[in-house]
């Protein structure tokens, strides 16, 4: 569960951050070179804001990578701490501790 909020809380700041600028990568080389020659979709603005379409694809595509980056090694630091060993001692034989009553 932390891992997602991990996930979660880094997509958000690098998808805002690219939005400001596409130039970071890998997002601008990922995108060149799975949707070459698409840079007219850079006419076309998502829901009435000043984000146009190849800006968010760029800024999603860096979120997801830097994302899964920060959520793995979060995952590693986290498995990495939980290797304590704990010693448990297990008696087979029931014998009892006190004598059995005496009979009546």
């Amino acid at each position: 569960m932390k891992g997602a909020i991990v996930f979660l809380v880094v997509f958000a700041i690098v998808v805002v951050i690219t939005l400001g600028n596409t130039a970071i990568p890998p997002g601008i080389y990922l995108y060149n070179m799975f949707l070459p020659n698409t840079e007219a979709a850079s006419g076309y603005f998502i829901a009435g804001s000043s984000i146009d379409a190849v800006t968010a694809i760029i800024a999603v595509i860096n979120g997801v990578i830097y994302a899964f980056i920060a959520w793995l090694m979060f995952t590693l630091v986290t498995m990495g701490r939980k290797k304590t060993s704990q010693n448990v001692v297990v008696n087979i034989h029931n014998e009892p501790q006190s004598p059995p009553p005496p009979p009546q």
